[in-house]
């Protein structure tokens, strides 16, 4: 199944077993990558970030401060801003439990030598948030599903949400009155309804959200006040890109797409052309294989790759969640 493609993926690193569901990486300040693990396999596991230093150690670094009502994190997207601070999409709803719902939180957490001295709820009450970018000041957060907000077609509404960096204790209530919700969109394809996902923004600020269920990449425009000026889809070959989960952006402008439900990557070109770059059959992932990609990012001159390994369905290549748990590595080239 590999074997016309550039490229099979190799293994990168095992992960403990207390990192059953790796997910959302940002490269740390001082150059580490770390690894979001909100462990949907295992909720008896704390929720919390890695840390791999670039001799290939790995270590845990916390454990993300929990919701006091659920008693659990949920991290996926995070992201570094330039002083340091780490945010977290901390996406409650995710696991579909009841006491979970509408409890999806933006934290931001502030360090003294890499030591945790205050978290701070920028905002709370969302349904979905997965993915985040920061840019100008900005937070850009992905919202993969926005139930309350109905479309005429009864097809899943997922949007795009703009905070201040400043921002603290935004209530957000899901529907088309917030006004931190700066787009949305709707996910046409009927058999996977899951909404915006990965998300990046190019060097000339525009930018780029995948649209999971359609395997679509769309394109936004904003004017210098961050209005979004168009929306529309830019890329789209679900021969080579069925679905779009966590994207990152690499040197030359190409975007990665980890492809969850094909357990692929794909790379799409700056004129908006994709490449299936590598794809797995259903595995352990012990060998390197792709097992249910759930996020790229480009890391030490490779393209490090987090196996998510969770999700079952007639649309999913994988079958099982099973150990080891595993972060895959690919060439840039």
């Amino acid at each position: 199944m590999a074997e016309s493609l550039p490229q099979e993926s190799e293994l990168f690193m095992k992960l403990p077993d207390y990192c059953p569901t790796p997910d959302g990486m940002a490269i740390a300040p001082n150059g580490d990558l770390i690894l979001a693990c909100p462990n949907f396999a295992d909720i008896t596991q704390p929720a919390c970030l890695m840390r791999i230093t670039k001799d290939g150690k790995i270590s845990k670094w916390l454990d993300v401060p929990v919701l006091e009502e659920t008693g659990w994190a949920s991290p996926m997207g995070i992201a570094f801003n330039e002083e340091g601070d780490l945010f977290i999409c901390d996406n409650q709803g995710w696991s579909g439990a009841e006491k979970a719902k509408n409890k999806g939180r933006i934290l931001r957490l502030k360090f003294d030598n890499d030591r945790l001295v205050e978290t701070i709820t920028v905002a709370s009450g969302m349904e979905h948030p997965n993915g985040i970018r920061i840019r100008n000041g900005k937070l850009y957060v992905t919202q993969s599903s926005l139930s309350q907000i109905k479309d005429p077609s009864g097809l899943l509404v997922s949007g795009v949400y703009c905070f201040d960096m400043n921002d603290r204790d935004i209530v957000v209530t899901n529907t088309s009155e917030d006004k931190n919700l700066i787009t949305a969109v709707v996910t046409q394809n009927p058999e996977v309804q899951y909404g915006l996902d990965g998300i990046v923004f190019d060097e000339a600020g525009d930018l780029y959200v995948g649209n999971f269920g359609d395997g679509a990449i769309h394109r936004i425009k904003m004017d210098a006040e961050g209005k979004v000026l168009s929306n529309d889809v830019w890329a789209q070959d679900t021969t080579q890109l069925r679905t779009t989960d966590g994207m990152c952006m690499d040197d030359k402008g190409n975007i990665w797409v980890a492809d969850f439900s094909a357990n692929a990557v794909a790379r799409v070109d700056k004129e908006g052309n994709i490449q299936r770059i590598a794809q797995s059959p259903d595995s352990d992932g012990s060998k390197g294989e792709l097992d249910q990609p759930g996020e790229p990012i480009m890391w030490n001159g490779q393209m490090i790759v987090s196996c998510f390994d969770l999700v079952t369905g007639p649309d999913k290549v994988n079958t099982k969640h099973d150990k080891p748990f595993t972060l895959a590595k690919l060439a840039l080239e």
